[in-house]
């Protein structure tokens, strides 16, 4: 490390590395440690639960049937792996540029440029699926049955793009309160279903209990492809897992809390998805779900109790919400990360007085306006098209994880970096499984047809974009480099 003097844009923020760490990120300057334990773990519950449980699992059981489940327990398992080998690398070194800090560290600059833009695309489609879900969610109501998709999905916007900006603070708060929502609504339908289920009342004219699935085509109603060919799906579903990684760089004390916050993930995953999924095929035949109501919803409306699917009605649209003000978060943390490396647009890395990165948040909520207008334009298909949009940005982010992951442990065999004792267990084989998983997805989504297969015909132009988009900004990045060579660095080895 040169003696050079650090200029006030190196300064890593409190709680970054010091100088004599071999990485720091420059985007970690000017955030606040505004988020406390209870925010991280809430978040990290937000995380695995979200709009891809609340609305898509009817459409999905409709499709696949009881064997739905399955599908929810595999997928749930590589999040976890996921998840897991973040963590490793947040007690490595914290940052709310998070995966691409690492990547940056550990693949170079275009690594980190890619991770980037996957992560990217899977947050501004995202957040076209969560206002759609949201407008979706309103029309249940008479009040609102008038009005048109479009001008909710917007109303859905605004008002979490305008939360969004006020401080980090803000943004744990409604997390923290949204994520006790969603968790309330969850374990009161699942002590409902538990009690509907052992005491044998009637839900629609059905009797619940095991009757309900092998009186109905057994576990594969259709065979055991449909619930393969869901599982791109599913991995949607899990596709905010990650956040709590991002969050990392603006909590106080994260090799403390972040250890607990991720393996909470795996029974909740087991408890909320799994025992959930499981309920609703013993509460109803799965013919008795649809695609465009909450499965949730549809159970609750079938017991006839007034007011009841209002109410999960409420929660569900609170899912949604909370989701998309995820998103918003995490990408503007992102995109100043790659901003200050000259990878991303100049204005994504702009900070409010609060420690905001509104520029890039402000990016993402245009993306959101696009959405906008495609439920406008489509709005049948509006959410079915950017799920799978997503799929592939998540399928890709994930992937840069594990990618990381694999690089660290490298790099530990020869004492390059120390591992923390919060590890990702059965490494190397776990990141190969995983990437393996991961590309067996994509197989599927072109399997499936349709707009799945559309996707990832669409492969080629994603990956052209990218290329494109590195050759335009490859000057900045390395002129950015240079600046900061013999100082400290962001994470930067010279671009290849």
């Amino acid at each position: 490390m040169s003696d050079r003097t650090m200029t006030a844009a190196d300064q890593p923020a409190a709680g970054a590395p010091a100088a004599g760490s071999p990485h720091v990120d420059a985007g970690d300057a000017g955030y606040r440690k505004d988020l406390k334990s209870r925010h991280i773990n809430m978040i990290a519950i937000g995380g695995a639960i979200g709009t891809g449980l609340f609305l898509g699992a009817g459409g999905r059981m409709a499709d696949a049937g009881p064997s739905l489940f399955i599908a929810y327990a595999l997928c749930g398992v590589f999040a976890f792996f996921v998840v897991r080998a973040l963590g490793e690398l947040v007690l490595h070194r914290p940052s709310s540029g998070a995966f691409v800090s690492y990547a940056r560290e550990f693949t170079g600059e275009k690594g980190a440029y890619a991770a980037g833009w996957l992560y990217f695309l899977n947050w501004s489609t995202t957040a076209v699926a969560d206002i759609t879900a949201a407008a979706t969610y309103a029309h249940f109501w008479s009040m609102f049955s008038d009005v048109p998709q479009w001008v909710l999905a917007l109303i859905a916007l605004g008002v979490v793009l305008t939360a969004n900006l006020i401080s980090v603070k803000y943004f744990g708060e409604m997390e923290f309160w949204f994520a006790i929502i969603k968790v309330a609504a969850l374990v009161a339908f699942m002590l409902v279903g538990i009690y509907l289920v052992v005491t044998q009342h009637e839900v629609g004219g059905h009797t619940p209990g095991l009757s309900i699935i092998s009186d109905n085509g057994g576990i594969f109603p259709s065979g055991v492809m449909p619930m393969l060919l869901l599982i791109q799906g599913v991995v949607f579903a899990y596709a905010s897992v990650e956040l709590c990684g991002v969050a990392a760089g603006e909590t106080e004390n994260p090799q403390k809390i972040m250890p607990k916050a991720i393996n909470s993930i795996m029974w909740r995953v087991g408890l909320f998805y799994v025992g959930s999924v499981v309920l609703l095929a013993l509460l109803l035949p799965y013919t008795a779900y649809t695609g465009d109501q909450s499965p949730f919803v549809t159970v609750f409306d079938k017991l006839g109790i007034p007011g009841a699917a209002g109410v999960m009605n409420l929660v569900v649209l609170t899912a949604a919400l909370s989701s998309l003000n995820s998103g918003l978060y995490s990408t503007g943390r992102i995109l100043r990360s790659m901003s200050l490396s000259g990878s991303a647009p100049k204005f994504t890395g702009v900070m409010n007085k609060r420690g905001v990165p509104f520029g890039g948040i402000l990016l993402t909520a245009a993306f959101g306006v696009g959405g906008v207008f495609l439920n406008f334009v489509m709005p049948d298909d509006a959410f079915e098209l950017v799920l799978n949009f997503a799929s592939i940005g998540i399928i890709g982010t994930w992937s840069m994880i594990m990618v990381c992951s694999l690089a660290f442990w490298n790099r530990s065999k020869d004492g390059r970096v120390t591992r923390p004792d919060y590890r990702l267990p059965w490494a190397p084989y776990t990141q190969l499984v995983t990437l393996f998983f991961l590309a067996s997805v994509l197989v599927l989504m072109w399997m499936d047809g349709g707009i799945g297969r559309t996707t990832v015909n669409s492969l080629p132009l994603i990956a052209l974009a990218l290329v494109g988009g590195w050759y335009l900004v490859r000057k900045r990045v390395k002129q950015i480099d240079e600046e900061r060579a013999g100082g400290l660095t962001a994470d930067s080895p010279s671009p290849r």
